[in-house]
């Protein structure tokens, strides 16, 4: 909640808002005060409309206007009688130099309309009916009066005067490719203007038009020629939106008549000049909102920080005010605060309309801008305003008013001309009018005795009429010195009684001022306990919202652990149910290999012993003979089935061997390690790739794989090893090798070594006879997959595959 001195409604009348806010200010205007009056809020919120107002409901501006003129109208002065100099102050000329001024008015080629017939522009015409006849009452009707008006606006930062003949585009000013303006002969732009100070230490803006007008109807016509220049664009909140802060000044000069009532006093002390600034501000506005870019998000930025620095400065003055320091204000970070200075120091009345808009999207923003406007509420700066005292009796101008109205009414009653060569004489004329009239004085004839005695009676008739005259003007006299004594006496008796009633007040109201000064020490004092308490009383609330939140976010927290923790829970136990059947599957595996491996030890030793049986009943002249490989391959002995293979092995698909008549293609690798022999038999392949590391390239173009592998034997020989297989697709998209056989080449020593195979060796070892005696394709049933995409050669992932 936010407390304001007035609030209105929405369906409030600007009559009802005239009257509250504006009309105490033009009151003051005319009483010699100043006054600034601006309007505040965010964009779209109705601050243009409250100042100007709409057809047939005129805005605050024009009803300022229209007071002015109805309370001084009788009272101006005559076009040019105040001249405004280039200081910020004003000049009484002599009638002759305003009427010249007059007269080259009236010489120039635009014709002026007298004022009973002006034309008014018909956008307007409605804005300015003002049916209210609004006025102030107590009127110096000895001053004489004169009003000047300027318009300006404040745009990025710059100040411009809308009321400056210029030709130049307000919306879409041309620039260069150098970001300067175009100088051309259709476009000139505006050029900025300075702040000055003068000597009373008051802001101005320097060269900046000042037009007198005499009516509500020419005011408002200049406000409105200066309002079609001012800079208004479309953004997405608001179609006309301002894009510069517009400042309408409305400057009163008034000085009083000399002791006549005729001409005005040329003495430059008792000139008053009071100001009334109606201040239109940009709205506030943000850029995620507006969708603003280019010049339009430089002059949010600027219009955002000109009313920041303004919301900084009434922060400061209150600070200063509250506990009576004297910081620094930076009035000067910002044109709009620069010019209003002197306001803020107590050179007058400020007046805020703060304007709410009471849409949703909006709320943050105004919520923002309340709470400023509350805050200036507690900023009270105010210096008394040294009025210049005449010394003149007042009433002067009504009273040679009435004389100058007797005179031309006595005068018309005798029938004479009212000129101003007999004004003079009318006085003389006047006094004389009691006396008889003279007789006809001519003698023609010596013996007249009728002519003489006739003037000698009037003669004597007006000497009787003079001397009761003096007689009646000295008995007025001692009347009017006796009625002046006892005045006198009366007067200084009531002058001595007051003093002496004087004297009681001034010690009632020292007394009174020392009271009031206790007061205001104990006000601040407890003003200061009370603000440090609200800090106090915030900091707590502060860590107690704080406390709160982190007591939320820890308890947020422990729900998430707890809700983790059972996740976790049960994904643990998924992986271990998930581990257990992977391990039990692995040790059935595992058996599996194992009891092939077994069956295979039972095979290879039965076969042993039928070969020992074999020997053992041969006759013993005969030679004990090897079986042929062929033989074995013909007749191939029967063997238990192996157990299927690994589940974790890929399955290969088993290829039918084919012959060598058609055109198969082989893959020779050697590798560089190999030791060449210089044996008489040499293998060769034809139609052969030779390579020293299998590649998926070479693989991809054979149907056959060689491996030659060397190893140093048990009896210190080179022992080669033709290891064959075929070679295959994938599904993976690669190739895999299925070796088929295994080819030993060895040399041997004629010095008469017992061969492996000879039984007279009974203590041969188990891993030699299963090397020697072991079929080729069961010890060689092992696939070298290559994968695509592989880079470590050909497939080293070696499977177990039955036959």
């Amino acid at each position: 909640q936010y407390s304001f001195k007035e609030v209105f409604g929405t369906l409030v009348v600007q009559k009802q808002l005239f009257d509250v806010v504006a009309k105490p200010l033009v009151e003051d205007l005319i009483r010699g005060k100043n006054g600034l009056l601006f309007t505040y809020g965010v964009t779209g919120s109705g601050k243009t409309h409250t100042m100007t107002g709409s057809p047939g409901d005129g805005g605050l501006l024009p009803r300022c206007l229209d007071m002015i003129f109805n309370s001084i109208g009788p009272f101006q002065a005559k076009r040019f009688v105040f001249k405004l100099d280039d200081k910020n102050g004003v000049d009484v000329q002599c009638e002759v130099d305003a009427l010249l001024e007059r007269q080259k008015r009236d010489a120039m080629p635009i014709p002026k309309t007298p004022l009973g017939k002006r034309q008014i522009d018909p956008e307007f015409v409605d804005m300015i009916n003002v049916q209210d006849h609004c006025k102030v009452e107590d009127v110096d009707e000895d001053n004489v009066y004169s009003v000047f008006v300027s318009y300006i606006e404040i745009y990025n930062n710059y100040i411009y005067d809308l009321l400056e003949e210029a030709p130049f585009e307000p919306i879409k000013p041309k620039w260069n490719n150098c970001n300067t303006p175009v100088r051309n002969g259709d476009f000139i732009p505006p050029q900025s203007k300075i702040l000055r100070e003068d000597q009373n230490h008051n802001m101005y803006v320097t060269g900046c038009t000042e037009v007198e007008v005499k009516s509500t109807e020419e005011a408002f016509e200049v406000f409105w020629r200066g309002q079609k220049k001012r800079r208004i664009a479309n953004t997405q909140l608001n179609r006309e939106s301002s894009r510069s802060h517009s400042v309408f000044i409305i400057k009163l000069a008034q000085a009083p008549l000399d002791a006549d009532g005729d001409n005005v006093l040329q003495e430059k002390e008792q000139i008053t000049l009071s100001q009334l600034s109606l201040v239109d501000l940009a709205g506030s506005e943000r850029t995620n909102r507006t969708k603003a870019e280019g010049n339009r998000l430089r002059e949010a930025g600027n219009i955002n920080q000109s009313l920041m620095t303004l919301r900084t400065c009434i922060e400061v003055l209150r600070e200063n005010q509250l506990y009576g320091i004297n910081k620094m204000v930076p009035y000067r970070d910002s044109k709009l605060t620069h010019l209003f200075k002197n306001y803020f120091d107590g050179e007058g009345k400020v007046r805020m309309i703060v304007c709410v808009n009471p849409k949703a999207e909006d709320y943050e923003e105004s919520l923002q801008v309340m709470r400023f406007a509350e805050m200036t509420q507690e900023v009270e700066v105010a210096r008394p305003a040294d009025r210049p005292i005449c010394g003149l009796t007042p009433g002067r101008r009504f009273r040679n008013q009435a004389f100058r109205e007797e005179l031309q009414r006595k005068l018309e009653m005798r029938g004479g001309p009212i000129n101003e060569e007999t004004e003079e004489q009318a006085v003389p004329e006047l006094l004389l009018q009691d006396f008889p009239p003279l007789p006809s004085c001519e003698l023609l004839d010596i013996n007249d005795d009728q002519t003489l005695p006739k003037v000698i009676e009037v003669l004597e008739k007006r000497h009787k009429v003079r001397q009761m005259m003096s007689e009646e003007i000295a008995r007025t006299v001692r009347s009017f010195k006796t009625a002046l004594q006892d005045f006198h006496s009366s007067v200084a008796s009531k002058e001595n009684c007051i003093q002496a009633k004087l004297s009681e007040k001034e010690k009632t109201i020292a007394g009174q001022k020392m009271e009031l000064e206790r007061l205001e020490k104990k006000i601040k004092t407890l003003e200061y306990k009370i603000h440090i308490l609200e800090k106090t009383a915030t900091i707590y609330e502060e860590d107690k919202r704080n406390l709160q939140q982190e007591l939320e976010s820890k308890s947020q927290q422990l729900q998430r652990q707890a809700s983790d923790k059972r996740r976790m829970e049960a994904r643990l136990q998924g992986m271990v149910t998930e581990t257990s059947v992977k391990w039990e599957k692995e040790c059935e595996r595992r058996v599996a290999a194992k009891q092939l491996e077994m069956q295979n030890k039972l095979w290879v030793k039965d076969e042993k012993l039928k070969q020992l049986k074999a020997i053992v009943t041969e006759p013993k002249n005969e030679k004990p003979e090897r079986p042929s490989r062929v033989r074995d391959r013909e007749k191939p002995v029967q063997r238990s089935v192996s157990p299927p293979p690994a589940p974790s092995a890929p399955p290969v698909r088993l290829r039918h061997r084919r012959s060598r008549s058609a055109g198969e293609r082989w893959v020779d690798h050697k590798p560089p390690s190999n030791v060449p022999t210089e044996t008489v038999m040499q293998p060769q392949v034809p139609h052969a790739i030779t390579v020293a590391a299998a590649s998926e390239k070479a693989l991809a173009k054979c149907d056959k794989y060689m491996l030659t592998h060397q190893e140093l034997a048990s009896d210190g020989e080179i022992e080669t090893k033709l290891i064959k297989g075929d070679v295959f697709k994938t599904r993976g998209g690669g190739q895999a090798v299925q070796f088929t056989e295994i080819e030993t080449l060895k040399q041997e020593s004629p010095t008469g070594r017992k061969r492996r195979s000879s039984p007279s060796n009974p203590d041969q070892p188990e891993d030699a006879a299963d090397s020697e005696w072991t079929d080729v394709e069961t010890r060689c049933s092992v696939a070298v997959e290559m994968r695509a995409g592989s880079a470590l050669g050909p497939g080293y992932q070696h499977h177990a595959q039955p036959k």
